[in-house]
């Protein structure tokens, strides 16, 4: 395997410190289709100690306050893989998978020279392969998800056999798990108030670990609105969630194989190859920067 070669021997992401402690934290912040995130560049050795990992997140992920993220990467090596990821989400809680979240990894991995063209990532959900590209300028990955699990055990819910087409909260809801646990809901109305409706069903019972919530318009292509688990609010787009929304579709006969699922933030390709998904979207780098020796302290690093 040919690795590109990395012209600043430094790696991107470093703690400086001195005999008076941390001087300063180097993060990236990326997004995918708007679902946005900062990364931390744990490669070399942890920069961040586990116990302040949660309460770091917590406190960069907040807009007024921090930077700003529906959740903090953490880039880590692997005894499984090229690379490893963590995802640490707003309210404290770790996401086992992330479909934008490791698209905007092999953004930063790619351009920092760890990888090449195909590479593994492994993640509490298990290692996905993972192809990147430049078209036009534009940075695309797609990532293998593996078989999506619709048994109520994997999902996890209450019950037995699949959870497709079941009342709950007044809705007709599905539910499957695509590295995380997601509800499906087939609406005609894109402008449903789903700040209002998607926490009955995101805590309802029948999840004991809780579920993302996704709102679908079927079409020509599926139209889709994700309130996410862990973030507690409707984001930009949602990748686990854009796999979620055509698995059930596809499941319930609405869709083929080949599904073009359009997001606040814009559109997303899921491709089934048997009982496989896979997921096609873009990602970006919007800034480096680093975090001030301050709020360093502040935080007691």
């Amino acid at each position: 395997m040919v690795y590109k070669l990395k012209l600043d021997e430094t790696t991107d992401t470093e703690m400086l410190e001195d005999r008076f402690g941390p001087r300063s934290l180097r993060f990236s912040k990326l997004h995918g289709n708007g679902n946005d995130f900062i990364l931390i560049d744990e490669m070399s050795c942890s920069l961040v100690p586990e116990e302040k990992k949660i309460s770091l997140a917590m406190k960069l992920c907040n807009r007024n306050f921090g930077i700003g993220a529906d959740g903090v990467l953490f880039l880590t090596s692997s005894s499984q893989a090229e690379v490893g990821m963590r995802l640490l989400q707003p309210d404290g809680s770790e996401a086992e998978m992330c479909g934008n979240g490791i698209r905007c990894l092999a953004k930063y991995a790619w351009d920092s020279g760890y990888v090449a063209e195909s590479f593994q990532v492994e993640t509490l959900a298990g290692v996905l392969p993972v192809q990147v590209r430049m078209e036009g300028g534009t940075f695309w990955a797609k990532v293998e998800m593996g078989v999506p699990r619709f048994d109520r055990r994997s999902i996890p819910a209450a019950g037995n056999g699949e959870l497709l087409k079941v009342r709950l909260e007044g809705l007709e809801v599905s539910a499957v798990n695509t590295g995380v646990p997601h509800a499906v809901v087939f609406v005609d109305d894109p402008e449903l108030p789903i700040m209002e409706v998607a926490p009955g069903i995101r805590h309802h019972q029948t999840f004991p670990q809780g579920t993302n919530v996704n709102f679908v318009c079927l079409g020509s292509d599926l139209r889709v609105r994700t309130f996410e688990r862990g973030v507690e609010g409707e984001t930009f787009s949602c990748g686990t969630g854009a796999v979620a929304s055509a698995a059930v579709a596809r499941r319930l006969g609405h869709v083929g194989n080949r599904v073009l699922v359009r997001t606040k933030g814009g559109p997303l390709m899921v491709y089934f190859e048997g009982d496989r998904a896979f997921l096609e979207g873009p990602a970006s780098t919007v800034f480096n920067g680093e975090l001030t020796e301050e709020y360093l302290l502040s935080e007691g690093l």
